[in-house]
């Protein structure tokens, strides 16, 4: 008997084993943005259409109905943007695509880069409530002193619970310039 031979047997089954770990390895990360996907839809966050570039289709739109929306923006407790709604609420039909802006203005004297947040109530709407369109989606790079209309749009859900006859969007807007530029 050679006495490499354990050697190359030990050799062999680590090389086997690597191979089935790279695989599995593979299929793991292959599942995971549909496994990711169907996380986010069944917690009700996200919106993976639109930021696959999709446009939502608009369903048939309720006249006999309106919800309220009301607008909320917040600076995070770092105060360097000042962010607020153009209008603080409006009337909408589910069903119905509407546009919404919100203004921000970086309030420091150096390019920034700002990361918006968003949450729907009351809890559980989130569902309901479709951007089709938002600045949330990605990052917005100021420059000094810089100020401007940020834009969302978004459809009400047809299918929104009757006993819901208001829902309130709401941003955070964070200083993210240092995210951004040190990944």
């Amino acid at each position: 008997m050679d006495p490499a031979e354990p050697k190359k047997r030990a050799n062999r089954k680590l090389v086997r084993a690597l191979l089935i770990m790279t695989a599995g390895s593979f299929a793991f990360g292959w599942a995971l943005v549909p496994l990711y996907d169907v996380l986010c839809r069944a917690a009700g966050i996200g919106n993976a259409e639109a930021k696959a570039g999709k446009s939502a289709v608009q369903e048939a739109v309720d006249p006999n109905r309106e919800v309220t929306i009301e607008f909320i923006a917040a600076p995070a407790s770092v105060g360097s943007f000042d962010f607020r709604p153009a209008v603080a609420s409006m009337r909408v039909h589910p069903g119905k695509l509407y546009d919404a802006e919100f203004f921000a203005k970086n309030l420091t004297n150096q390019a920034s880069v700002a990361q918006a947040v968003p949450s729907i109530s009351p809890t559980g709407t989130s569902k309901y409530f479709h951007k089709t369109e938002c600045f949330c989606f990605s990052p917005q790079k100021f420059a000094a002193g810089e100020g401007r209309q940020l834009p969302v749009r978004f459809i009400v859900d047809p299918q929104l619970p009757s006993d819901v006859d208001k829902l309130t969007l709401a941003y955070t807007i964070y200083d993210a310039t240092q995210s951004a530029t040190h990944p």
